[in-house]
């Protein structure tokens, strides 16, 4: 008898409709890959959650949501008190990773470079926290919604008081030249690095999940020392947070000065990464010969619960 997956899908944040399509394509696979799926399409109600997951009697739980209640540590604890193995990382890596704040100064901590921010609440500024160019984003989300770059030559002059989210805390961080970067993470090891570009000129939701938004360049064309320092800080930043199975850490990559050494800043661990037709990980495990329902299969095999 094969054994059983319950896969989570949809969820109440903004990216259900990506979270939806992930769980789709990852159900298609795993039932490719011989296992028994059950899809639930789930909301932030914990005692629902629970209930159905329950009656679902999965052996793993392959969590396909993204966002808020679903990638930050609330649906992981509910499964922890289950005691039903889930994939991708536990509860305080999730929390850990999905609070930027947080995640960049573990990341600091560590030695890893990131971008100069802080963290304001509305009308605790007035004008120009940072020099421009720099990137607003809420603290809490992810697929780069709600993010927008302030520029030179923008009209608003306090451009902070209008920002488009549900709440009043954000991460502002000064803008990072160059381009795109990213790299996948399979359990001890960086599968590699793919450079993304976009005519949009910024790497944002619909870029990402867009039928042409985007171009993927893999392997990415880095100096091969460069590379290799990827996959290192790809890997580390995983490691900082405490994460487990896959994971996707973004990265810019400053080549822009003229007699400068290159540098790297990391931006963000994203502990479940997409797996849509568009999804990077999924197309860097395939370039590393791994398809997608060997790697859906690797996950539910890794899949564990607790911290």
């Amino acid at each position: 008898m094969s054994a059983r997956v319950t896969v989570l899908m949809g969820g109440a944040s903004n990216e259900r409709d990506v979270s939806l399509r992930s769980g789709a394509a990852a159900a298609d696979a795993l039932a490719q890959a011989g296992y028994t799926v059950t899809l639930l399409d789930v909301g932030k109600d914990p005692a629902d959650i629970a209930t159905r997951v329950v009656a679902s009697k999965p052996n793993v739980v392959f969590n396909a949501l993204h966002g808020r209640w679903g990638e930050d540590g609330c649906v992981q604890g509910i499964l922890d008190l289950l005691e039903i193995p889930y994939t991708h990382s536990g509860l305080l890596a999730s929390a850990a990773a999905m609070d930027k704040s947080f995640a960049r100064h573990l990341f600091a901590q560590a030695g890893l470079p990131v971008a100069k921010g802080l963290v304001l609440t509305k009308g605790s500024v007035k004008g120009d926290p940072l020099p421009r160019p720099y990137v607003v984003k809420p603290l809490n989300e992810g697929s780069s919604v709600g993010v927008y770059i302030v520029r030179d030559g923008d009209n608003s002059s306090n451009p902070l008081e209008s920002w488009p989210f549900d709440n009043d805390t954000v991460l502002v961080e000064s803008f990072i030249p160059g381009r795109e970067i990213t790299v996948a993470v399979m359990g001890d090891r960086a599968l590699g690095v793919l450079e993304i570009t976009s005519e949009r000129g910024f790497y944002d939701y619909e870029a990402k999940y867009a039928p042409g938004g985007s171009k993927h360049l893999f392997p990415a064309p880095l100096p091969k020392a460069d590379y290799d320092e990827a996959c290192r800080l790809g890997l580390e930043a995983h490691r900082i947070l405490g994460c487990r199975g896959v994971s996707r850490a973004d990265l810019r990559y400053d080549d822009t000065q003229a007699g400068k050494k290159p540098s790297f800043v990391v931006l963000e661990v994203n502990t479940q990464p997409g797996m849509t037709a568009t999804s990077l990980v999924p197309e860097i495990a395939a370039h590393q010969g791994i398809s997608f329902p060997e790697l859906v299969r690797w996950m539910v095999e890794n899949a564990k619960c607790g911290l």
